[in-house]
């Protein structure tokens, strides 16, 4: 149960990484909470440290189990540790809620830490549909689920874009540009999209007279910054939601494709369908907005996407140029990339009804998380003690982090020698 004191008490955002700096994404999602939260935030990176003992006499009021650490349940050889480490956080009198993305993966581990954990409520990025299917053995008595998205809008980013943009003038060189990464075959041809429409571009562009930057080479990937400012440089970029067509409940779909491609390291996607899921693409729809989208949105950078629900959030022909699935009317849709006769109506009416809106921003995401999880519980004034264990949490974390950072200079010297 919750503790009843009734001062605020400080929020524990636990995550789990070997790598820093992170993704520009994935950081502002982790430190979204600590940015817009009223309450003291604090953060535990399982992955190199326990809980400290002293938490235990922090007034804590919300653990977040941030999609970091859960997304970890994929590897069999860290995941139990994780979890070990974590179970001293059961006893800390607060609500535990978890923020799980990368569902598409064996439920199992994920089900049975929320029972075990007695985990409130679930923010999942999955469709209501699938839930039954993600999460088949939880008590759905005891723990609540409402959907929310893989990411938001940071306001201090959206600034930071816009200044960025007013410097560069109105200069856009590149005509469409656009990164993305083959992803495996045991995510089902959904996933398959990704790259899919990269090529596709990339391959009919040239006869519409059109300058391109596209790839699907792990080395060309660009984050943070440099990603901010390929967008900037792009009249157009292209997409499709991410997900997975396919719930490989056991693992099994995946052992074997990796046991094919490990035979047969050129084996297409149509026999490992063949050998390992014979009829099973199609049965899952995890399909979800990428934070990628809203970054393009941010950017005024008119996209050119896969026709899809996005969430809710953007709508085909307003927000951006739809793609049919199966491309027939790519040479249509690279016509009007070339005429340029659309793009100040989609980016001018996406940027005021999702950026400028703050619908789809951080702020509203953390109010939602904290109400949704802590009720009415007012998140003011805020106990000593919470705020004095947040600015230790703090300190220590920065110490893990150099402790993350020693161990990459470590690693990338072993691997040079």
């Amino acid at each position: 149960m919750p503790r009843r004191d009734p001062a605020a008490g400080a929020i524990v955002v636990v995550y789990a990484s070997w790598e820093w700096p992170l993704r520009q994404a994935i950081a502002e999602h982790l430190h979204a909470i600590e940015r817009y939260s009223r309450r003291p935030c604090l953060f535990l990176n399982l992955a190199v440290r326990r809980p400290p003992r002293w938490l235990r006499r922090v007034p804590v009021d919300l653990v977040v189990f941030h999609t970091t650490y859960l997304a970890k349940r994929g590897s069999p050889t860290h995941w139990p540790r994780l979890v070990e480490r974590a179970r001293p956080l059961k006893d800390l009198g607060a609500a535990l809620v978890a923020l799980p993305q990368d569902e598409y993966l064996p439920p199992a581990p994920l089900c049975e830490f929320v029972e075990e954990f007695g985990i409130e409520h679930v923010f999942s990025v999955a469709p209501e549909s699938e839930w039954a299917a993600i999460y088949p053995t939880v008590d759905r008595s005891r723990t609540q689920i409402s959907r929310v998205l893989t990411g938001y809008l940071d306001p201090e980013t959206v600034a930071a874009v816009e200044r960025r943009a007013a410097a560069n003038g109105r200069e856009r060189p590149l005509d469409v540009g656009y990164r993305a990464k083959d992803l495996p075959a045991w995510l089902g041809r959904h996933a398959k999209l990704k790259a899919d429409v990269g090529r596709a571009v990339a391959d009919a562009a040239p006869a519409h007279g059109l300058s391109v930057d596209i790839s699907t080479r792990p080395e060309d990937t660009l984050i943070g910054d440099d990603w901010m400012r390929f967008l900037l440089s792009c009249r157009y970029t292209i997409g499709v939601e991410g997900g997975a067509s396919i719930l490989d409940h056991d693992g099994s779909i995946r052992r074997c494709c990796e046991a094919v491609l490990a035979d047969r390291p050129d084996a297409t996607f149509d026999e490992l369908e063949r050998e390992c899921f014979p009829g099973r693409d199609g049965e899952f729809r995890l399909f979800a907005l990428s934070p990628r989208h809203l970054e393009a949105v941010a950017a005024r950078t008119c996209q050119v996407l896969v026709e899809g629900d996005y969430d809710g959030v953007l709508e085909a022909g307003r927000h951006y140029l739809p793609l049919r699935r199966d491309f027939s009317n790519l040479d249509e849709v690279l016509e009007t990339i070339r005429r340029d006769d659309q793009r100040e109506r989609i980016i001018d009416t996406a940027y005021r009804e999702i950026v400028a809106s703050g619908r789809w921003s951080y702020p509203r995401f953390v109010e939602h998380v904290e109400t949704t999880a802590l009720g009415e519980r007012a998140a003011g004034p805020v106990s000593r003690a919470a705020r004095l264990g947040a600015a230790c949490g703090r300190a220590a974390d920065r110490i893990a982090r150099l402790d993350v950072r020693l161990r990459q200079a470590a690693y990338r010297r072993l691997r040079r020698s």
